[in-house]
């Protein structure tokens, strides 16, 4: 039986749903529509969070569902838009690639070191921001004119930067823990 505690784990859900219709509209160039339903989405994201850490219903479910919804859409959207020659294909193939590495990372973690809990850095935090404004920014850009070049070059190069950094920055950390790991059991 659903519970109101279970309110938050529809909403990814529902997040998860709507990828599939983001990278349709996209790749049709509807991008009217693909906004309208990436703002949906968006709103879902912050309506689960909000309700999760207000009442107190947050799950190891929703832990594993919300990062992967939030993910999904992006790398979704920016495959769609790279595909449609709207991004530079280097630039989905470098996000594609920070996540392959930090996926890779996880496991190899999780296989070789012991338990892996996934906790988002602040500099992923804010390229994860950057990554949907520039979606927000190139799909708007299509809708109405006069957003400026510079102004999506801006963010594009915010992407870059906090993409290899963030990635750089996971794979440090999470060396530095298995080398603290490792050194423990040697010690013990």
């Amino acid at each position: 039986m659903i519970s109101r505690r279970d309110i938050p784990n529809l909403l990814t859900v529902l997040r998860i749903l709507l990828v599939g219709p983001v990278i349709w509209l996209l790749a049709e160039e509807r991008y009217g529509q693909a906004l309208l339903v990436f703002a949906i989405a968006g709103v879902s994201d912050g309506l689960d969070g909000y309700l999760a850490k207000r009442n107190g219903w947050i799950t190891r479910l929703g832990s594993f569902l919300d990062p992967l919804a939030d993910k999904m859409l992006l790398v979704g959207s920016y495959v769609a838009l790279g595909w449609t020659g709207l991004l530079p294909v280097w630039l989905v193939l470098l996000i594609l690639g920070r996540d392959l590495v930090i996926v890779s990372g996880a496991l190899a973690f999780h296989l070789l070191v012991g338990r892996f809990e996934a906790e988002p850095t602040a500099i992923s935090k804010i390229n994860t921001f950057t990554q949907i404004v520039l979606v927000l920014l190139v799909v708007s850009g299509e809708l109405v004119a006069g957003i400026p070049t510079t102004a999506i070059e801006a963010v594009t190069f915010c992407v870059v930067v906090t993409t290899i950094a963030s990635g750089v920055g996971y794979v440090w950390a999470w060396s530095q823990r298995a080398h603290r790991v490792s050194r423990e059991d040697r010690t013990r």
